[in-house]
């Protein structure tokens, strides 16, 4: 007997759902398959980022190596999770100073982070600093403080842990770097350039590699909101709105469980670049590459209101 028309629209909606039901139940097995026993380094492991993506691998059956720079919050969240896990699911981590501030050391860690298993499969790149500032009044010492935490660290780091990966013929570097790595906003300028650096490197590095079997995948997000969104305000009037806009969008951040869940499924699934963005600065890049002139007006003209709403 045929179903009632009213009815088709409803079951379909049931069955779809169903089956996305069932997808996401396989994709987060897969997930956990796929990382088990792994040795997974993740640098700046006690941000926002480094602690969900420390969570979500640890659940996984991942061989931690946590990296950073304070040892007692690397101790807490080493606590965090070992407290409620199951050991015979998961690994207790691996604990590392790393300082990307200082270049002098990375030497000794690189040693210290294969001393822990012998080698690593999958090295996540999290580490960042950021800067927001006129061009004049960043020193040269802050400008080389950003590109040894955002280009020289990760950069070198991924050379030592490389001769393992490529003995081995395996293995995974992914770079959580930022937009800007690939759209340059004003007053950000050694920020961008550091992520500029950094982006090139690793897109040198993933051609250089491929014949080992050594995938290095590039993750470009907008910042990093780890705050409550804010209250709505009605907007005021601004004298070019369209500027105003497209800034707004562009520091419009991803909150850090999205990323690191991004983060998850572009090792899970190899992917070699990843864009983390609302339209807005999708459509901006598309801009840069397509009407230059156009994107650099509109910047400019963002600088020009800012100037005027600060005087």
């Amino acid at each position: 007997m045929a179903l009632p028309s009213v009815m088709v629209l409803p079951l379909l909606i049931v069955i779809a759902a169903g089956v996305y039901y069932i997808y996401n139940e396989v994709m987060h097995f897969m997930s956990k398959s796929q990382v088990r026993n792994k040795v997974v380094v993740i640098t700046d492991a006690v941000s926002g980022v480094g602690t969900e993506c420390a969570q979500l691998f640890h659940k996984g059956g991942a061989r931690l190596i946590l990296c950073g720079t304070n040892w007692d919050k690397l101790e807490s969240l080493y606590d965090r999770l070992t407290n409620d896990a199951d050991p015979k699911e998961t690994f207790a981590p691996k604990l590392v100073i790393l300082d990307f501030s200082d270049m002098d050391s990375i030497e000794d860690v690189v040693a210290e982070v294969l001393e822990c298993y012998g080698y690593v499969d999958v090295l996540i790149c999290n580490s960042s600093v950021k800067v927001k500032a006129p061009v004049q009044s960043v020193s040269l010492e802050l400008d080389r403080n950003i590109m040894d935490v955002n280009y020289f660290g990760p950069s070198t780091l991924a050379k030592g842990v490389l001769p393992p990966m490529i003995s081995r013929r395996s293995g995974h570097i992914v770079l959580v770097n930022s937009i800007q790595g690939r759209l340059a906003v004003p007053f950000r300028s050694s920020y961008a350039a550091s992520k500029h650096a950094a982006q090139a490197f690793f897109d040198c590095l993933r051609a250089e590699v491929e014949e080992y079997g050594i995938v290095v995948s590039t993750i470009s997000h907008t910042f990093i909101n780890a705050s409550d969104p804010p209250p709505v305000e009605e907007p005021t009037p601004k004298p070019n709105t369209l500027a105003a806009f497209i800034a707004s969008q562009l520091t419009h951040g991803v909150r850090p469980s999205v990323l690191a869940n991004e983060i998850m499924q572009t090792v899970n699934r190899k992917r070699k670049e990843v864009v983390l963005a609302h339209p807005i600065p999708r459509v901006a890049l598309y801009l840069r590459s397509l009407v230059p002139p156009f994107l650099f007006a509109v910047l400019s003209a963002g600088v020009k209101d800012s100037v005027l709403a600060v005087q």
